[in-house]
């Protein structure tokens, strides 16, 4: 019989048996779920007790315009948050700065100042929705300028549940939404696991993601594997700064993408959790289990989605969750079917949640923990996935860990090369892809977009000049000084920040205040 290859390039038999499982020890390989490896998953029960958490993501426009959608997923049953900031805010910047034209609430919320992140969660039970946001290199702003809404509204620190992206390391490798130089980025990272230890333990610190390297083109080996690197590169940055790895990696988690190729994603997140679990205990010598526990969130494939035939986005992404709960995700957003076009519409959003819903409580994938355990094809995927990654994690570690391989180009080139032969086989045919290179339709579909209120820049400039012209701006200044003065120095940097955030600074002059003592990041040409 024909045999194919996986997305990894790894050898995928037409038959699998018992052959293929020669040496095959589950006691060492599987455990039990809840155990060591954590193989089979990281709690005991998995799904059988209650299933993964429902978030999903959205966030456009103004923050007024956000929170009415935040209002509407959660009336519809979702459990947690998940917050998109625009471009500028990614990227450090006000509203009103000049680099910030255009791109204002276009792909995200706009959030500029502590007034703004008041308007995005009002109304909303901080102390009981757990909330996601995808930020990075200004993380520590808009953890900080969330922690002081919830306190306005009486919710102390201690009750928040949520996680902060985080992850600066892989902007460098693919997505480039990077502010200060890695060594800074690395500090301020150590600076949020200790802030957050004493003020806000219940908050995860990072969500080192692959799905952003899955997006440019990485195969799920790769994904995995430079992920788990960059992870290696944090937990030791953290020693380094003087914390104990078991009093910070327990709120450690990460973020994969799914695919519609649902046996080796399977496989993927098996050998994910099996991987980091050794390296915690045997690298890093962590005692504690929770800190050996690979928790992840899962994000349906974005570059899957076709602008052409839309709706069959729907199958694709029902096939890409029930991958990512078979594979033992924590908390799982599926994308809208349009989002390949424009930012979803509500009907949109409202039908990838129900997505989740009918997997959660029309099928029967809830009932048992870690349904494929001893399946001969997908124990034989994930240990040829696992040693496909750990070999480029050896490779990483030879270039000198994660920082020293990102500065000499290695892991971009690796994704570059794999979204290239990936596109290749698009444009051939070999890769089928419905409704674009095969089964394909003449006529245009009608379908009305959401779009973006095209005077929200003019709106949040006047925001901003009204918070400049009424708050103190001698106590922002001297917060700000504060802030510059930790940055020269050893100290936290979040302490000062928070304050210069409760003078009412915003999160472009947060950023520049450490533009001035830490430099900007610029590329090398080797990239």
């Amino acid at each position: 019989m024909a045999e194919s290859t996986t997305e990894s390039g790894l050898p995928f038999k037409a038959v699998y048996g018992p052959a293929d499982l020669d040496g095959f020890d589950p006691g060492n390989a599987l455990g039990e779920p809840g155990s060591y490896p954590f193989t089979r998953g990281v709690y005991p029960s998995m799904y059988t007790g209650r299933p993964w958490t429902m978030r999903q993501y959205a966030g456009f426009g103004t923050a007024t315009e956000s929170n009415a959608r935040y209002r509407e997923l959660v009336a519809n049953g979702t459990g947690g948050l998940s917050v998109a900031f625009d471009l500028p805010t990614q990227m450090g910047y006000d509203s009103d700065h000049a680099l910030a034209s255009g791109e204002v609430g276009k792909v995200g919320v706009a959030i500029d100042s502590i007034d703004d992140m008041a308007l995005l969660f009002d109304g909303l039970p901080l102390d009981e929705v757990s909330t996601s946001m995808t930020i990075n290199a200004p993380a520590s702003t808009l953890l900080l300028m969330y922690q002081l809404v919830a306190e306005g509204n009486g919710i102390p620190a201690a009750k928040l549940t949520g996680t902060i992206q985080n992850d600066v390391l892989k902007e460098y490798i693919a997505r480039g939404t990077y502010i200060y130089p890695p060594a800074e980025s690395l500090r301020l990272i150590s600076n949020i696991f200790a802030y957050c230890q004493a003020e806000i333990p219940r908050w995860n610190t990072i969500s080192i993601s692959g799905y952003h390297m899955a997006e440019a083109g990485a195969t799920p080996a790769q994904e995995i594997a430079f992920t788990l690197a960059n992870a290696k590169a944090y937990v030791q940055a953290a020693v380094d700064a003087g914390l104990h790895v078991d009093d910070f990696a327990p709120r450690l988690s990460f973020f994969f993408v799914a695919r519609t190729t649902l046996l080796e994603e399977v496989a993927k997140f098996r050998a994910a959790r099996r991987i980091w679990a050794r390296i915690m205990k045997e690298e890093f010598g962590a005692k504690n289990p929770k800190s050996m526990m690979l928790r992840f969130h899962t994000q349906t494939a974005g570059v899957q989605l076709t602008a052409q035939q839309p709706e069959v986005n729907l199958v694709r992404v029902a096939v890409q969750g029930l991958a990512a709960v078979l594979g033992g995700t924590q908390s799982l957003h599926t994308n809208s079917f349009d989002e390949a076009i424009a930012l979803p519409t509500a009907k949109a959003a409202r039908l990838a949640l129900r997505t989740q819903q009918v997997l959660a409580y029309e099928t029967d994938v809830t009932k048992t923990v870690d349904p494929f355990a001893g399946s001969y094809v997908v124990e034989s995927l994930t240990d040829d996935v696992q040693g496909a990654a750990e070999a480029l994690i050896a490779a990483v570690d030879e270039r000198g860990g994660a920082v020293h391989a990102i500065e000499q180009g290695f892991q971009k080139s690796e994704i570059e090369r794999s979204a290239y032969e990936n596109a290749q086989q698009i444009d051939t045919g070999e890769r089928v892809v419905v409704g674009q290179n095969r089964y394909t339709i003449d006529e245009d579909e009608d379908y009305e977009p959401l779009r973006v209120d095209p005077t929200i820049e003019a709106q949040q400039g006047e925001r901003l000049e009204t918070l400049r012209r009424e708050r103190d701006n001698a106590e922002v200044e001297r917060r700000l000084d504060e802030m510059r003065a930790a940055a020269q120095g050893s100290d936290n940097v979040l302490y000062p920040m928070r304050e210069a955030l409760r003078a009412r600074a915003t999160g472009g002059e947060v950023a520049d205040a450490l533009r001035e003592v830490w430099g900007a990041y610029v590329p090398r040409e080797t990239f």
